[in-house]
C-alpha cells in the first residue's frame, strides 16, 4: 500500500522531478528477476513505471517473507541514500517490470550540489523508509505473532 506522499510526483515540485528524471535510464526486468539482495551494496534505485516488485526480508530457516508489493510510481530501494549503502531488504520482479533506474552516486552528488534538491530527496526517502518500516512491522506481526497484527492501522 503506497502513500500518496511517497510517490515521486507527490513528493517533489516539478523542477526537482525534471532534474531527477534527466539522469534516469529506462530498464526492464522479467518476472522472477532479483533486483537486489539484502546485505549487498546499494548503488542504484528505481521508480516503477509498470509491473510489480516484491520487497522481501530474509528469515533464517524459512523462505524470505514478502513485506510489501510495489507498483507504478513507487520508489524501489532507499538504502542507496544512507551510509553504509547496503540493502536492508531484497527485491524481486513479480511480473514484467518497466522502471526508471538511477545511479545512486550521481544522485547523491546532485543532492550535495543543491541543498534544496537534496532536502527534497531526503524527505522523500524518509517518508518511504517510515512507510516501509510500518509495512514490515505489520507483515511480521501477521506472520509470527499469535494473533497477527490485531488490525493495526
Amino acid at each position: 500500500m503506497t502513500s500518496a506522499t511517497t510517490t515521486m510526483n507527490a513528493a517533489f515540485p516539478a523542477e526537482h522531478r525534471e532534474r531527477l528524471m534527466r539522469v534516469a535510464r529506462e530498464v526492464s526486468f522479467e518476472a522472477g528477476t532479483r533486483l537486489f539482495e539484502e546485505g549487498r551494496r546499494a548503488d542504484r534505485f528505481w521508480i516503477v513505471r509498470t509491473g510489480t516488485v516484491a520487497l522481501d526480508l530474509h528469515v533464517p530457516g524459512r523462505r524470505s517473507a514478502v513485506i510489501e508489493s510495489l507498483g507504478q510510481g513507487d520508489l524501489v530501494g532507499w538504502s542507496w541514500h544512507l551510509p553504509p549503502y547496503i540493502w536492508h531488504l531484497g527485491a524481486e520482479a513479480m511480473s514484467p517490470v518497466r522502471a526508471w533506474e538511477f545511479d545512486a552516486v550521481m544522485v547523491r552528488a546532485m543532492c550535495a550540489e543543491d541543498s534544496e534538491f537534496g532536502r527534497a530527496i531526503a524527505v522523500w526517502v524518509g517518508r518511504v523508509v517510515a512507510q516501509r518500516l510500518h509495512a514490515s512491522r505489520i507483515r511480521l506481526l501477521d506472520l509470527y505473532a499469535p494473533y497477527g497484527s490485531g488490525g493495526l492501522p
